[in-house]
């Protein structure tokens, strides 16, 4: 939990009565909890951009008087460094040669964890502070404990989201698009902004006290991590488990790739709903079914078909009725003809269609859509595709090609209504596919992409906690763990971007055939293809795949990556597999799920024996924390304080919208109209610990922080008080004796200490930090301070009120 400012001891030592004045001071029989100052001596602040470091790297000297007034400032300032000088976080392993000795003598494994690799696409916020509190609560108490302790930090490419904003840097600075400087340059200046990205994360988290063992800080494009992904990719690959196929995927306009089924949100919307979309000026209405008449070629008559994308009929091989249909009985084998290209299209017959829904009619197209996809695959339809990479219309007739797919939409109506074939719309409740980082409406296309094959991993991973060997905090969440898996689809990890590792896989053209090969190297991606061939190695062109691979790839062997994998190191075989997986319980499926599968399939081994997942936080309001809403907080602003004047010029900075900018400036008048009162480090852990958060949802209210700002008050002058009224070289000495006698006051309050250690203790076991921070304050505010001082001043008469 680590509050600041002194080391409060519980000793598991006896030791014997100091006098002072003659009235005695005791002690009781227990064990220590260090109560750290949890601060860096360095801190950035994004309002001046510059750092501010501490020059001294010795202990800090407390042996003065404290200061008669409470500031976190002063308090927590100093500590940081001298901590990482000391090595205080770095396992002793490589010295020692053997594992340390727990409290009660017996050989124990060490405990170990790896942070959640924070993005870089930006400073860290709450969330990221409530991730790093929870962790450095329980390592702290691993480490108090006598077990030897790792904790790995680290940063993560993301390769989407970063690329998202440097892009958007870049237009909004120097009017230029990642094609106007070409692959090497943009990928430049991602690393520029990489660079300064994670200094700044890693200065957050050492402001924010995280004893994070940071000889091993690792990114995820780093050398060593980026070798175990090419690692990974070509044992998978040779295995099967890895393959290339021609499929429909899920597909950003805006960011011209592909995104797996897990980075799709469903927006529900009821009726007709404006949204926006990227790259129009006006918002584009959905939740509306529009009915369009296709004249039958070989019969007087029609086929009514409806649908919500009306510029997807551009790209319409067939229409599909039931085959009991009894409405449509007499126009089997028949064909529609096409207004638009003037093509046949035949009439098939499916049982899919639900003959209840509408005309019972269905339009088919197996280019962009997933279920007409198998249904073309049904009947060996062509599939052709009519939406480009950026969202136009493509290989079709004028006027409609080289339209954008909206406007086509707009203008289909239109010319619909001229050819008397328009039917009519109405109101349609339905779920909008959205792109989860660039919030673009997911259009499915057909590429040909890269695939895992999840069967046989997903199964395992079931089977670890079905069986008990993987253990899921809370247990509500087996349920949507073991659903998920059951269900699995195979994962697309072709990413169209330039930011990230590229695919390491070559393909060969030989007399006119094309095979893949992948490789750790282009020699040894050469040498398969000639065997495969055969052909000399002389003979043989290749060229890598231009993609990168998803994020979460890297991600999902990142806590075996970190420790050298696949080369057999000490690291490896001492810290692997760690002890602990914490984190948010939205990305169950994204990385932890893709973590366990990875390690079983590519270490044999589970990646951790526990997950503890924490609910997602939220605002005072309930609202899910959102920069267009302004009620996203900079950790910093809580810990040093900020002025509502301060928060506005950092949404000024942005890169929101200007529409947005004027929603978040409004939010946050209404949120913090007086701005942010300075709280400090050890108040604001100390309150996103006091959170239950293993529940599926936390709001986060300020206003905690600043009254856990009183209650260190409070400690602090508690604990002046004690310090004004020893001896000035009191020293609790190891091995003394207590002599006399105890008053019933000292006794109880020896019980309620003794009460509230075994409270922590047990809490801390079962990860119930909510109870600890309960038990501490219990402790110290009302038993020692309300009552065990205000009970012992009568033999103090030299100090007032505390």
């Amino acid at each position: 939990m680590a509050a600041s400012w002194c080391h409060m001891r519980f000793f598991y030592r006896r030791y014997g009565l100091k006098k002072y004045k003659g009235h005695r001071i005791s002690a009781s029989k227990c064990y220590t909890i260090q109560v750290y100052s949890t601060t860096a001596g360095t801190r950035y602040s994004e309002k001046t951009s510059s750092r501010v470091s501490s020059p001294l790297a010795a202990k800090k000297d407390v042996s003065g008087p404290l200061p008669s007034t409470y500031n976190p400032e002063h308090v927590e300032s100093g500590w940081y460094e001298w901590w990482a000088q000391q090595e205080f976080f770095t396992p002793k392993t490589q010295q020692q040669q053997h594992r340390l000795q727990g409290p009660v003598g017996g050989k124990q494994p060490p405990f170990v964890m790896v942070l959640p690799p924070p993005n870089v696409t930006g400073t860290l916020h709450l969330g990221h502070a409530l991730t790093c509190s929870i962790q450095d609560a329980i390592i702290r108490w691993n480490r108090m404990r006598g077990r030897e302790t790792l904790w790995v930090p680290g940063c993560d490419h993301a390769g989407i989201a970063t690329q998202v904003v440097v892009e958007r840097k870049l237009h909004q600075e120097r009017h230029q698009s990642r094609h106007d400087l070409g692959r090497d340059k943009f990928v430049e200046e991602v690393w520029k902004w990489k660079n300064e990205k994670e200094e700044i994360i890693y200065d957050q988290m050492k402001r924010l006290g995280s004893s994070l063992d940071w000889s091993r800080a690792s990114f995820t494009m780093d050398n060593k991590l980026s070798d175990a992904v090419v690692e990974a990719f070509v044992r998978l690959h040779e295995e099967g488990l890895i393959y290339r196929r021609n499929r429909l995927v899920n597909w950003s306009c805006a960011l011209r790739s592909a995104i797996s089924d897990i980075e799709v949100d469903g927006i529900p919307v009821s009726g007709r709903t404006l949204l926006t979309v990227p790259g129009y000026d006006r918002k584009i209405p959905f939740g509306v079914l529009t009915s369009f008449a296709y004249p039958v070629s070989e019969k007087d008559g029609e086929i009514v078909v409806s649908t919500t994308r009306l510029e997807t009929m551009l790209g319409d091989v067939a229409v599909a009725v039931h085959p009991d249909d009894g409405r449509y009985r007499h126009l089997h084998g028949c064909h529609v003809r096409h207004p638009v290209t003037q093509h046949l299209l035949p009439i098939v017959l499916d049982d899919f269609v639900d003959m209840e829904f509408g005309t019972g009619a269905v339009k088919i197209t197996p280019g962009h859509d997933h279920t007409d996809f198998l249904v073309g695959e049904r009947h060996d339809l062509q599939k052709p595709t009519v939406i480009s990479d950026d969202g136009h219309m493509v290989n079709v007739t004028a006027p409609f090609n080289g339209m954008r797919r909206f406007v086509a939409r707009h203008h289909l109506t239109k010319f619909l209504k001229e050819k008397k074939l328009f039917r009519g719309e109405e109101e349609h409740n339905m779920t909008v596919p959205v792109c989860s980082r660039s919030k673009d409406i997911v259009e499915p296309r057909l590429k040909e992409q890269w695939y895992v094959d999840c069967q046989q991993m997903a199964m395992m991973a079931a089977e670890v906690v079905e069986s008990g060997e993987l253990k899921l905090i809370p247990r509500s969440h087996e349920k949507v763990w073991l659903d998920w898996l059951h269900g699995i689809r195979d994962w697309c990890v072709s990413r169209q971007l330039w930011w990230g590792h590229r695919i390491p896989a070559y393909q060969v053209m030989h007399q006119g055939e094309t095979i893949w090969v992948s490789g750790r190297t282009e020699d040894e991606a050469r040498r398969k293809a000639a065997e495969m061939l055969p052909v000399t190695e002389g003979e043989i062109t290749l060229q890598q795949d231009e993609d990168v691979l998803d994020t979460w790839f890297s991600s999902a062997i990142f806590p075996f990556s970190v420790h050298g994998w696949p080369q057999e190191n000490a690291d490896l075989t001492h810290f692997y597999p760690t002890s602990l997986l914490e984190t948010g319980s939205d990305i169950l499926f994204f990385w932890v799920a893709r973590m366990v599968m990875m390690g079983l399939k590519l270490t044999n081994q589970l990646p951790f024996q526990e997950v503890l997942l924490h609910g997602i936080l939220r605002d005072s309001h309930g609202r899910k924390m959102s920069k267009s809403l302004g009620n996203v907080i900079d950790p910093m602003d809580v810990i040093h304080g900020t002025t509502l004047q301060d928060l506005q010029e950092q949404l000024k900075k942005s890169n929101l919208d200007p529409s947005e900018v004027k929603r978040a400036s409004e939010g946050q008048q209404k949120d913090f109209p007086q701005g942010i009162p300075q709280c400090g480090t050890d108040a604001l852990r100390f309150t996103l610990c006091s959170y239950d958060f293993k529940s599926g949802e936390i709001n986060m209210d300020i206003t905690h922080a600043r009254n856990y700002r009183h209650f260190c008050n409070k400690v602090w002058q508690a604990f002046r008080f004690v310090q004004t009224n020893l001896d000035e070289g009191f020293h609790p000495g190891a091995g003394l004796e207590f002599k006399g006698t105890y008053s019933g006051t000292d006794l109880w309050i020896l019980s309620r200490l003794s009460h509230m250690i075994k409270s922590c203790d047990v809490n801390f076991a079962t990860y119930d930090l909510h109870h600890v921070t309960r038990a501490l304050h219990q402790f110290w505010l009302t038993e020692f301070s309300d009552v065990y001082l205000e009970c012992v001043k009568p033999v103090f008469p030299v100090w007032g009120p505390v």
